[in-house]
């Protein structure tokens, strides 16, 4: 985590090139810095605001890195959008609007301002304590498992297309199916990969006891369907409510683990998209 403080501030924002700009809100967060908006939050020091933030990451006149994080969430998904579509966009933050100056990226950007020193952290002279850094993705763990899921989920097609269209759940896979136990209600899923089994155990408690905000996300899909994203401790899921799921877990690293619709997924995948954050 990195502190700062007035001067921090003024220094930033006295010249600031923008290089990009990311939301930080329930709905939509960098998911490498959390599994949820809380968590994503804590990871730049910043309360959990229940509107969010607009992150913007630029370098100042000496060339070294900055966050500046502003509570204008509209006025960078305008950027964000018109960056999107090709658009160009001068993304100014009003100075009122300006939350505090962090030190440092939380994420890695490939690009760099003109005319400047290369990016650098700044000085002992302007901030006290470490600047942000980016987590560490050369091998597989939290950081690496979530940023495999948004890959899932922005790349859902040839994802699925690996699978093919008569994927159905075999017979010792079934980590949808449930058995009743002596009382009636339904016990934990019998059969297939015991960590498909726990996530979907995890996901269905959700249903019943809502978890830490941003943990289930739900955006737009084609075809009337949307795109759910749930994560948890160690694991991943993403989804179509109209089709199937994909689980990662930390456990297994680089594996991608299909979840066949079967009988039971569907009614899941409904109870957390009706329980779901989406995009304002």
């Amino acid at each position: 985590m990195a502190g700062t403080d007035n001067e921090a501030v003024a220094a930033a924002d006295e010249a600031l090139y923008v290089l990009t700009a990311v939301l930080l809100t329930p709905a939509q967060f960098p998911s490498v810095l959390g599994d949820d908006y809380p968590e994503a939050c804590a990871a730049l020091d910043l309360a959990p605001r229940a509107d969010g933030y607009g992150l913007v990451l630029g370098q100042d006149g000496e060339g070294a890195r900055w966050t500046v994080v502003i509570d204008d969430v509209s006025l960078v998904a305008v950027a964000i959008a018109s960056w999107d579509c090709g658009m160009e966009y001068e993304l100014s933050p009003d100075e009122r609007t300006v939350v505090t100056a962090l030190p440092g990226w939380p994420l890695a950007v490939a690009v760099a301002a003109p005319g400047v020193p290369a990016p650098h952290d700044p000085g002992p002279e302007v901030v006290e304590g470490p600047a942000l850094t980016p987590p560490d993705t050369s091998s597989w763990g939290p950081a690496q498992r979530r940023l495999g899921a948004d890959e899932i989920a922005l790349q859902w097609a040839v994802w699925r297309e690996q699978i093919g269209d008569g994927y159905v759940p075999s017979s010792g896979e079934r980590p949808e199916t449930e058995e009743a136990g002596a009382d009636g209600e339904e016990t934990a899923p019998k059969g297939g990969h015991q960590g498909v089994r726990r996530v979907l155990a995890e996901a269905r408690a959700y249903v019943g006891s809502p978890p830490p905000l941003g943990r289930v996300r739900s955006s737009f899909a084609p075809g009337g369907a949307r795109t759910l994203r749930a994560d948890g401790p160690g694991w991943s899921m993403v989804a179509r409510t109209d089709d199937i799921a994909f689980v990662l877990l930390d456990d297994e690293p680089g594996e991608v683990l299909p979840v066949g619709r079967g009988p039971e997924l569907p009614g899941l995948l409904e109870a957390l998209d009706k329980m779901a954050v989406r995009p304002s």
